[in-house]
C-alpha cells in the first residue's frame, strides 16, 4: 500500500489548498446606534460593535469597516462602498447593533437622526433589511446579517398611525432570504424582544464573539452554540434565531490552518502511520508522548502534537471547571454562615474570576478540538487520495475523527473502547474490562433507547465506538440515592453544616432540640408532635410533585422529587431529560428497553 508520506509535496500542498475549510477573501461591516436625537440613548450597542469589530479583525478578515452613530444619508453611503468590497469577496457579514422595527411585515433599521413622527415615516427615515442585503449579495459562498436590534420600539407610543390598519409588530418580523447562501441572524426570533444584559455588552453579542469565529466551526453550529449560551444567560427568555439556509458543505467564518511538514519518501512510513494510528486509537497524553518520542519530526509528529494541544486543553478545562465549583461553593457557604461583607465580597470575586477563567479555558478546549478534528480530517482525506490506498480512520457523525481499528486490534480492546465511552455517557456502571456481556449489551441498548440510534448491540463495533464517541456529555438518566444531589453529570453527597441534617425532603433543616419533661398534674398526658395523616400527606405531595414536575431540566426535576418525600420513597431518585421522580419504598429501578421522550427505558419492579 502506498504510504501517505510517499506524496509528492506540491500533491499535499494542492489537497490541503482545496480543503473547504480553507475560505477566501472575507470582508465585514460593524454597525452601531447608540445616541438617538429623537429617543432615549442605548448603552450597549457601541460597545458591542467595538467587541464585535475586534472579534472579526482578529479572526483575520480583510477588510473590516467600523461605523457608529450614523445619520441614514451616511449609512446608505456606506451601504453602498461596502457593496463595492463584496463584489470580489467569499464570505461577506454585515452586524448592527441599534434599534429595529417591524412595519406591515418589513424590518427597517433605525439610524440616529429618525424621528419617526408617523408611521409611513419610517420608508424615509427608516434602511430597510432588504437594503442590507444588496450589500452582501455579490458575495460567492456565503453573505451573513446579524441584527442585535430586537428592542422595544422607542417611537411606538408617540408614533401617529396614518392608517388605522397598518400593524407595527413587537421585535422584528420573520424573513426568508430570497438569495441563496444567505443566513440573517437575530438576536431574539421573529415576535420578542432582545435584553441588554446587565453588564457593557448584550448576552448576544458576548455569545457571538466567544463561539462564531472559532476556527473551523461551520456557521450553522456556531450560532446554535450562541443560542444555547443566550438562553442559559437570560433564563430562557430569550431565544437568538436564524433565517435562511446552507448547502451540505461546512462553511466556517474562520478555516483552520494545519502546518505540514513537506513529507519526504520513507522506507519506515507504514510503521509511522500505524504507530500513530494506534495512538490516536488510546487517545491519551502518555501514548501521544511515547509516539512523538518515537516519531519526533515529520507530518505525523506535526498532528500529533495538535492532539496533545488538545488534550492539554481539555484538561485545563476540567481543572477550571473544578476551581470554579470550589470557588462557587465557598462563596455560597460563607453566605450561609453570615460571614463579614468583606470576606463575602472577596469570595464573589474570586467565583467571578474563576467562572470568566472557565469560560476562556472552554473557549480554548473548543478551539483545540476543532483544530485536530479538522486536521485529523485532512489527513484520512489525503489518505483515501492516495493511488492504492485504504482509509485511515474514518469520522464520526459529529465530525470529531476517531481511527478505526488495525488488523492487530482485538476485539477485547475494542470491546474496552466501547464500554469507556458508554461509561463516560452515563450508560454504563460497570468496570470496561473488555468481556462483552449481558450488562455490556444491556448498557448498549439503553444508549440506544436515548439517543435514538439503532447500533447492534449483540458485538463491539467500530460503529458503536464512533457513535458514543460523538456524544459530547450524558445521555443516559441519572439516578442518585436520598442524601445526595445531582451535580452535572454526577451525584454529590449533601453535606450540611453544624446543627442542620437532611431531612425526608432532602434539603438541610435545622435539628429541633428536644426540651426537657415538667411535671404536670398527673392526668396530663406528654405532649406530642402532631403530624399529618399519612395518606393525606403523601397525596398531598404526589400532588406537588406532579405540578413541580412539569419544568424542564435537572433543577425542576429535582425540586418535584424533593416535594416527593422519602416517607413514601425508596430512597432512590431517578433523573431524566424532563424531570426527576422519587421510587417509591420497597421498590427499585430495573432496565426493561424503551425509552426515549415520554417513555422511560427504566421500569419500578417492587417486591
Amino acid at each position: 500500500m502506498r504510504s501517505l508520506l510517499g506524496l509528492c509535496p506540491l500533491f499535499l500542498a494542492l489537497l490541503l489548498g482545496a480543503a473547504p475549510a480553507l475560505a477566501g477573501k472575507r470582508v465585514a461591516l460593524v454597525l452601531a446606534n447608540s445616541s438617538y436625537q429623537y429617543a432615549p440613548s442605548l448603552a450597549n450597542p457601541v460597545n458591542d460593535g467595538a467587541v464585535m469589530a475586534k472579534t472579526l479583525k482578529d479572526a483575520g478578515f480583510e477588510i473590516v469597516e467600523s461605523r457608529h452613530d450614523l445619520s441614514a444619508l451616511e449609512t446608505r453611503r456606506v451601504l453602498r462602498d461596502f457593496a463595492d468590497a463584496t463584489r470580489d469577496a467569499d464570505i461577506a457579514v454585515v452586524y448592527y447593533a441599534g434599534h429595529g422595527i417591524e412595519v406591515e411585515g418589513s424590518n427597517y433599521l433605525i439610524p440616529v437622526d429618525a424621528k419617526l413622527e408617523r408611521d409611513t415615516d419610517v420608508y424615509d427615515q427608516g434602511l430597510s433589511l432588504d437594503r442590507v442585503l444588496v450589500a452582501v449579495e455579490p458575495a460567492k459562498q456565503l453573505r451573513l446579517v446579524i441584527l442585535d436590534a430586537c428592542r422595544d420600539n422607542p417611537f411606538g407610543k408617540t408614533m401617529k398611525r396614518t392608517v388605522v390598519s397598518r400593524g407595527i409588530g413587537r421585535g422584528l418580523a420573520q424573513v426568508e432570504p430570497n438569495s441563496p447562501n444567505t443566513l440573517i441572524a437575530y438576536s431574539a426570533k421573529a415576535g420578542f424582544t432582545a435584553q441588554d444584559g446587565d453588564g457593557a455588552n448584550s448576552p448576544f453579542t458576548m455569545a457571538l464573539s466567544k463561539h462564531l469565529t472559532t476556527p473551523g466551526l461551520d456557521v450553522r453550529r456556531a450560532f446554535g452554540f450562541v443560542r444555547d449560551d443566550v438562553l442559559k444567560s437570560t433564563g430562557n427568555k430569550q431565544e437568538p434565531f436564524v433565517y435562511g439556509s446552507l448547502g451540505g458543505e461546512d462553511v466556517p467564518l474562520v478555516p483552520v490552518k494545519v502546518v505540514a511538514a513537506a513529507p519526504v519518501a520513507n522506507p519506515q512510513a507504514a510503521d509511522i502511520r500505524r504507530d500513530y494510528e494506534l495512538a490516536l486509537q488510546v487517545g491519551n497524553r502518555p501514548a501521544w508522548e511515547a509516539f512523538l518520542a518515537q516519531h519526533p519530526d515529520g507530518f505525523y509528529a506535526n498532528l500529533a502534537k495538535l492532539q496533545v494541544e488538545k488534550i492539554g486543553a481539555e484538561q485545563a478545562h476540567a481543572a477550571a471547571t473544578e476551581t470554579a465549583k470550589q470557588a462557587e461553593a465557598e462563596r455560597d457557604r460563607l453566605a450561609a454562615l453570615g460571614a463579614q461583607k468583606d470576606a463575602q465580597a472577596r469570595a464573589a470575586a474570586d467565583a467571578k474570576a474563576a467562572e470568566q477563567a472557565q469560560l476562556t479555558a472552554q473557549k480554548a478546549k473548543e478551539q483545540a478540538q476543532q483544530q485536530a478534528a479538522a486536521a485529523e480530517q485532512q489527513r484520512v482525506n489525503l489518505a483515501a487520495a492516495a493511488p492504492g490506498a485504504a482509509p485511515a480512520s474514518t469520522a464520526s457523525p459529529a465530525g470529531t475523527s476517531v481511527a478505526s481499528l488495525t488488523p492487530t486490534t482485538t476485539p477485547v480492546d475494542l470491546s474496552r473502547l466501547v464500554q469507556t465511552e458508554l461509561g463516560r455517557v452515563g450508560c454504563f456502571s460497570g468496570q470496561a474490562d473488555g468481556n462483552w456481556n449481558t450488562t455490556s449489551r444491556r448498557s448498549l441498548s439503553q444508549f440506544n433507547r436515548y439517543a435514538g440510534t439503532r447500533l447492534d448491540v449483540k458485538v463491539a463495533s467500530t460503529d458503536a465506538l464512533d457513535t458514543v464517541k460523538s456524544k459530547p456529555s450524558r445521555v443516559c438518566p441519572l439516578v442518585y440515592e436520598h442524601g445526595f444531589r445531582a451535580d452535572g453529570d454526577e451525584c454529590r453527597k449533601i453535606v450540611c453544616r453544624e446543627g442542620y441534617a437532611i431531612n425526608d425532603d432532602n434539603a438541610c433543616e435545622k435539628q429541633r432540640i428536644a426540651k426537657p419533661a415538667t411535671a404536670g398534674p398527673a392526668t396530663a398526658k406528654p405532649a406530642t408532635a402532631k403530624r399529618d395523616d399519612g395518606r393525606e400527606r403523601s397525596a398531598r405531595q404526589r400532588r406537588q410533585a406532579g405540578g413541580a414536575a412539569g419544568g424542564y431540566g435537572a433543577a425542576a426535576g429535582i425540586a418535584a422529587a424533593a416535594s416527593a418525600g422519602r416517607a413514601s420513597g425508596g430512597g432512590q431518585i431517578f433523573c431524566n431529560g424532563g424531570s426527576c421522580r422519587p421510587v417509591n419504598r420497597g421498590c427499585h429501578l430495573e432496565y426493561r428497553g424503551g425509552g426515549g421522550p415520554g417513555n422511560d427505558a427504566n421500569a419500578e419492579v417492587c417486591n
